[in-house]
Formats: C-alpha cells, structure tokens, sequence
C-alpha cells in the first residue's frame, strides 16, 4: 500500500505543528484596510525567493550569459513562472490542511515511500548547503582574501547566528533576508548601469526561441538554470512557515490569507526574476558582447569585471552580493532542513544539534574538496549541487501537485480543472527536463 486513503489519517497528530516556536505568532489585524492586511502578510515570500537567487544559480546564469548572450533570459522568466505558480501551490497546502508539504507526505504515503522521499529530500539540502557554503567561502576569499579552506570552516559559524536571529523572533529573520535580498538588488542595479546593456537585445531575449531547444549546449544551460530556480527545498519551506500567520482558521479566514500570501510571493518572485536576469544581463553585456565567452565560473567573472567595466567597485558589488546570496540562503536552508526532519519523521532534534549536523554535511565535503582541488574543484562541486537538486525536485514538485489537487485533503479550495492541467504540465515539463539533463551530465560527460 503507497498511500493511506483513510481520510482520518489526513487529520492524525494535529497538535504536531510545523515549526512550533513560531507557529500562528505573528497577528494579523482584523479590522484593517488592505495594505495594513498585507504588511503584515509580507515576509514568507522573502524568505522563499532567496532559494531562487542563491549562489547555485549563480554559475548558470553566468555562464549562460557568457555564452549566449540574452538568449537565455526567456529560460529564467519562464523558470520564475512555473516557480510562482508551484509556490502558491505550496502556501494553498500550508494554508488550508494547516501542514507542510513533508507532514502532508507522512499522513499520505506508506513509512517505507515515507523514509525514501525522506532520504532524498535530505540529500537535496545537503546539496543546497554546499552551495550555500561554497558560495559564502569564495565571497570571502574575494573580498578579504581568506583562504577558501578557511571560508568554507567559518561558515559553520553562521549554525548559531541563525540560533540567535530566531529567538528575537520570526520577523527579525524575514527582516534581515528582505534587508539581504536589497543589498543583492543594489549592487546588480549597479553593475547593470556600469555595463550599460543594450535594451532591445534585452527585450528580445525575454522571447523564447527555437534555437534554446536545438542547440544541445545552450539546452543544457537552460535546464541548469531550470534547475537552480526551481528549488526544490522551498516547497516544503513555504508550506511551514506561511503558517506562522495568526489567520482566522475559517473558510472566509483562509481565502483571505491565501490571497495575502500569493501577492506577497508572487512580488518576491518577481524580485528573484529581476536579480537573475540582472546576473544574466551583465555577464552578457559585460563578456559576451566583449568576446570573453569562455567565462563560466564565480572566479573568473569577479576577476574580469574590473578591467572591463573600469573600477574595482564593479568587482567589489559582485561579491558582496554573492555573500549576502550565501547568508540569505543559510537562514533559510537551516529553516527547511529542520521542516523536512520533523515532518518526515516527526523528530524533534534541539535546533543547535540540527543545524549543526546539517552544516557539517555540506562543509565536510566541501572542506576535502577544496584542500585536494583549490578553485576549480569548488566550481564543479557548485554544479554537481544543482545537478543533485534537480533530481530530487521531481520528488517534491509530485505530491504537492497530488495533494493540491485532493477534495478529500483540500475541500473547496482543491485545485480546479484548469489549474489541475496547467500544473501537470508543469511538472511533466519538470521531470522531462531534469531526465535530460541527468543523462546529459552522467553519460554524455
């Protein structure tokens, strides 16, 4: 038996919610107008949006920018749509059966689909936290010079940063991810005014073209970038924490904050959209259009952008960014990390020994990696995270759509027909996708 039908099991173990220390713990005022409702809604979207700018998609969308110009930007505005609308999936699951994606896989499947969907789930943060770490690490290096070795070891640190954020509350974290998420959209708006890109090739790039699908190398960039933006990790996380609303749990009650809720990630997505194209955007203008079309890493592209563009601040804004990518991304995947191990499994670990363990996943690797290989191996090791995200997002992306979908687990607010299709789509185009690209990167080398 895959699945449990008995409709009680859907509703067993109530009082185990997700993330408790935070749950239903910020109030939304009731008699408010509609901003005032949707300030207070604000902030889950954030934090979900970082997974989608996080170092990972750094190295696809530079090096489908170097390569090919603005021909790829079509790829990550359609990524960010399929993205914006699995995501209101996941705050629809949240919002209306009061669980997150990983409780609503444990009330459903049978404990041995339970422990497998569990394992690769676990798999998938350790390969996000890689490239958290990785990209914390060269930020380091880049702007202070540390040894990547180092930088890799201090990132350990940031276990009990995270610690400290979450006792001074919720709102403290969303707060400091969207202060993050700015400091990532000034320093990109500034390397944009510096490379001074050409703005019809830009418009013309949002356009998908025919050659995306024919040209095997540039396919091959373009399911990366479909794999570093849809994550598969924030699934899970949105259908958490978008619980930590203090909404009226009545019909009326829930359509209000399903709305709240959508606008505040649908915004946040765009914010996401707007920070990839512009990584896209300059190494495009910057390299591409400059005959530098080899680039294809974090390193090479911090060490160009100076002499091209003519100022040190060009390289300096890169890699702040990339380190405030690299933080933003912790606090949430430590966040996930612990969402997946009690909702799977219904472990409750004290949080220091979660995220510790957690950490040590990722920078254990990454620490070998960097002492035998140096620069180039932290490269690949980047890229081998996202080919590991990708084949867990079929995985996750599956019983959301499922779930969504359910009269039985979701009543009235179950997916419509027209939605039903539009998402199985989706996900079909999701799996194909990450298929090719598996083969690609394992048996075509």
């Amino acid at each position: 038996m895959f699945f449990n039908s008995n409709p009680k099991a859907w509703r067993r173990e109530r009082s185990a919610d997700s993330l408790p220390e935070v749950f239903s713990s910020i109030n939304i005022p009731k008699n408010a107008g509609f901003w005032r409702k949707l300030m207070a809604f604000t902030g889950p979207g954030m934090m979900v949006a970082v997974g989608y700018m996080d170092p990972g998609n750094w190295a696809t969308d530079i090096a489908g920018g170097a390569q090919f110009g603005y021909t790829l930007l079509s790829v990550i505005l359609i990524s960010n749509i399929f993205a914006i609308i699995l995501q209101h999936l996941s705050l629809k699951l949240g919002i209306v059966a009061e669980r997150d994606l990983a409780q609503a896989c444990r009330d459903h499947f049978s404990p041995t689909v339970n422990f497998i969907l569990w394992v690769l789930c676990e798999i998938a943060i350790a390969a996000c936290d890689l490239a958290e770490v990785i990209g914390s690490a060269i930020a380091l290096n880049l702007l202070f010079g540390i040894p990547l070795t180092w930088g890799v070891v201090i990132t350990v640190v940031d276990v009990f940063l995270i610690l400290f954020l979450q006792a001074k509350g919720f709102r403290v974290i969303e707060s400091i991810v969207a202060g993050l998420i700015f400091i990532i959209l000034g320093c990109f708006a500034y390397e944009i005014i510096l490379s001074k890109p050409d703005i019809f090739p830009i418009l013309s790039g949002l356009v998908p073209q025919k050659e995306v699908i024919t040209n095997p190398s540039m396919l091959y960039i373009a399911i990366g970038i479909l794999g570093a933006t849809v994550m598969p990790h924030n699934l899970y996380l949105h259908s958490s924490i978008v619980q930590t609303r203090n909404y009226e749990r009545t019909s009326e009650g829930k359509k209000e904050a399903i709305k709240f809720a959508t606008i505040d990630s649908t915004v946040a997505l765009l914010l996401a959209f707007f920070i990839n194209a512009a990584i896209l955007i300059v190494a495009a203008a910057t390299f591409h259009t400059t005959g530098n079309r080899d680039v294809a890493d974090i390193h090479d592209a911090h060490k160009m952008l100076a002499p091209i563009l003519g100022t040190t601040l060009a390289s300096i804004f890169f890699a702040v960014a990339l380190l405030a990518s690299g933080q933003n991304s912790t606090l949430t995947g430590t966040l996930a990390g612990q969402i997946v191990m009690e909702g799977f499994l219904n472990i409750r670990l004290k949080p220091w020994l979660r995220r510790l363990v957690t950490r040590l996943i990722a920078v254990i690797p990454a620490l070998i990696v960097t002492i035998i290989y140096g620069e180039r191996g932290t490269t690949d090791l980047l890229l081998l995270s996202q080919v590991i995200l990708s084949m867990q997002l079929s995985f996750a992306v599956v019983p959301l759509v499922m779930f969504t979908g359910s009269k039985l687990k979701m009543g009235e607010f179950a997916n419509k027909l027209w939605l039903k299709i539009l998402i199985w789509i989706i996900a079909f185009i999701i799996i194909i996708l990450n298929l090719y690209l598996l083969y690609e990167t394992f048996f075509m080398g």
